[in-house]
């Protein structure tokens, strides 16, 4: 789908008009995906500046990150910062250099901020220091992380500081995000070290390109720690995806399947032909069942043993029936929360009864819709709003058996649904955001893709937004 203000904005002249109305421009490409699979060093080469204030921990778990990933290390500030880097950076080659090593014009690729030491207000004017110095560097399609400390008896000092990260990182985004920039907070909890690394690598990746101006945390509710991967993780799994027939679920299914995954590809007999070209396309299977049918869960369930277990549940099916609360008909607000909410949890329900494998993955798709409401989706709203409220108490159940369960809440997706809105309309849309421009399916699939991993094993009963840092309901 087009985007029509990129496509004006080619012509000087109505760049020009453009800006003097105020609105951003959107560059092509400058979000700079990465659609190949997974690689062992997503950050070769790439530039990144490390900051830190106060007592900061988690300085060797950033050093061992960005050698890993191939990045090259780049310190500001206290000299004695430098120590947790020598290790790694001999390790991997990646030896770590002061900031003033960088050429006075040169642009940085990403910069990660070290606030775990943050105990008071005042230890705020440290984050101050560094990014009012250094995020003018950053560079097109740049990363900022800011880490921080949840949990544990802490202080009301302390627990006023890390919420302050919070404000700072949402109000960072929004500067940044016209260069296609992006900045996230990244909270770990006592004891969860050990997960972090994976959750680090994705958020300074090309693949959270669409993923802006949110709080990650990362904890040890889900019991069990299987090693990272980072090529081909998902080798010798199999993933069930419904609503696959097309859009974010098509999306969503063949990146599935490209980190080794066999994928289900559910949907309507209605699309049995799209569903089954994906299937064949991808290697997958073809499963053909109407999700508001009353005997969909125990048909799924049999499917799923058919395959001898699935270790991936991804709810992608939905439907919308918009109309204002007083012209909308019963039947249009039971069909949607029934599809939307009950569909879910009738088929978590059976399949956690048995196919659903210890250690699995469960990915709910909300939308900030149900976050922030919308005029005409009260029904949809409500179902998705429900997809909140029930991946968080769904992923305390599960939890003892390593299972991890979250939601992804889009934004503003170039689909066909969102096609069908009036241009006007869709224009404003696609602009209110941090980074101006609406995401593609596949930026949805990313994240779905990445909780989808044993990497993610940290992250539970949350919901992430993709949604370019929306205006609407931050």
């Amino acid at each position: 789908m087009g985007d029509l203000l990129l496509d004006i904005a080619q012509n000087p002249q109505a760049r020009a008009l453009i800006k003097s109305l105020g609105l951003p421009i959107p560059l092509p490409e400058r979000l700079g995906r990465d659609a190949g699979p997974w690689t062992a060093m997503p950050l070769r080469d790439h530039k990144v500046l490390v900051g830190a204030t106060g007592a900061p921990t988690l300085l060797g778990l950033i050093a061992e990150t960005l050698a890993g990933a191939g990045a090259d290390p780049f310190i500001d500030g206290d000299p004695a910062l430098t120590a947790a880097f020598l290790a790694p950076g001999e390790t991997f080659g990646r030896p770590p250099r002061p900031a003033s090593a960088l050429a006075d014009r040169s642009r940085i690729d990403a910069l990660v901020f070290d606030a775990s030491g943050v105990d008071s207000p005042a230890a705020l004017r440290g984050l101050y220091g560094f990014f009012h110095a250094h995020a003018g560097r950053l560079a097109r399609s740049g990363r900022v992380v800011v880490l921080g400390r949840v949990g544990g008896d802490v202080s009301p000092e302390r627990a006023a500081a890390t919420a302050a990260l919070d404000g700072f990182v949402r109000s960072l985004a929004k500067e940044i995000g016209r260069t296609g920039a992006t900045a996230n907070l990244l909270l770990v909890a006592t004891g969860a070290d050990a997960r972090v690394e994976p959750v680090l690598r994705f958020l300074l990746s090309r693949r959270s390109a669409f993923i802006t101006a949110q709080p990650v945390v990362v904890d040890t509710r889900a019991h069990g720690d299987a090693p990272p991967l980072f090529v081909r993780s998902l080798e010798h799994k199999t993933a069930l995806v419904t609503g696959a027939a097309r859009g974010i679920g098509a999306a969503t299914a063949r990146l599935l399947a490209q980190e080794g995954a066999h994928v289900l590809c559910l949907d309507r007999p209605a699309d049995d032909a799209a569903t089954s070209q994906l299937a064949r396309d991808i290697g997958g299977t073809p499963v053909l069942v109407d999700m508001g049918a009353p005997e969909a869960a125990t048909l799924i369930a049999e499917a799923a043993r058919a395959r001898g277990g699935v270790d991936i549940v991804v709810h992608n099916a939905g439907i919308t029936r918009d109309k204002t609360l007083a012209r909308m008909s019963p039947e249009l607000w039971d069909q949607v929360l029934d599809v939307n909410l009950g569909a879910v949890l009738r088929t978590t329900e059976e399949l956690a009864r048995g196919p659903l494998k210890d250690s699995g993955r469960i990915v709910c798709l909300s939308s900030i819709a149900g976050i922030a409401g919308n005029v005409g989706q009260t029904n949809y709203a409500a179902s998705k709003a429900g997809i909140v409220g029930f991946v968080r108490a769904m992923s305390e159940r599960l939890a003892g058996r390593g299972i991890t369960v979250n939601a992804i809440a889009p934004g503003f997706i170039e689909t066909r649904m969102t096609a069908a809105i009036p241009v006007a309309i869709r224009e404003v849309a696609r602009r209110m955001s941090a980074l101006g421009q609406g995401g593609l399916p596949e930026d949805v699939a990313q994240a779905i893709v990445f909780l989808s991993t044993p990497g993610a094993q940290g992250i539970t009963g949350r919901t992430l937004r993709v949604c370019g840092g929306s205006l609407v309901g931050a």
